[in-house]
């Protein structure tokens, strides 16, 4: 494990199918994401491999949108994406355990989006990065106990 990856898991008490429905409606990304508030589909797009979303992210002092492309759409498995189709890979990944689901939340900040960010921010790359690197370690556990309140409330 390299210092630009991270994951955590969860167990929800739901199905793997019901957990994937939920994860994979980008829509409704803002209601556990501590970063990103809101997610749509890009031209009519749907929860398919190859199919693109548009986010709204938000940090103090800082607002942004990013364009992904769903990678993996495996209901009741998986379901990740890639940021600017290259740069970063997100996903959830479900198994079935004993009293509901293992959800696993993964984060992968991918060699082109160490280039990226060495042409784009120069000598302040490393801190860019290391910022990304702490909201995602901070995010993920957050999101997973987000997302595990939603999933047993319903």
């Amino acid at each position: 494990m390299t210092a630009y990856t991270h994951s955590a898991s969860v167990v929800v008490a739901t199905s793997p199918e019901e957990l994937y429905d939920l994860v994979s409606d980008v829509t409704r990304t803002g209601e556990w994401s501590p970063v990103c508030r809101a997610c749509w589909w890009d031209e009519g797009a749907s929860a398919t491999a190859g199919a693109w979303f548009t986010g709204r992210n938000e940090v103090p002092g800082r607002t942004w949108e990013t364009r992904s492309q769903v990678q993996v759409a495996d209901r009741g498995r998986e379901f990740a994406w890639l940021v600017s189709g290259r740069l970063v890979r997100w996903a959830f990944t479900m198994a079935p355990v004993e009293g509901g689901t293992l959800l696993t939340e993964s984060w992968e900040f991918l060699p082109a989006g160490l280039v990226t960010f060495a042409e784009r921010y120069g000598e302040d790359a490393g801190r860019q990065i290391a910022d990304r690197t702490h909201a995602a370690h901070e995010g993920i556990p957050a999101t997973l106990a987000a997302i595990k309140a939603i999933a047993e409330a319903r």
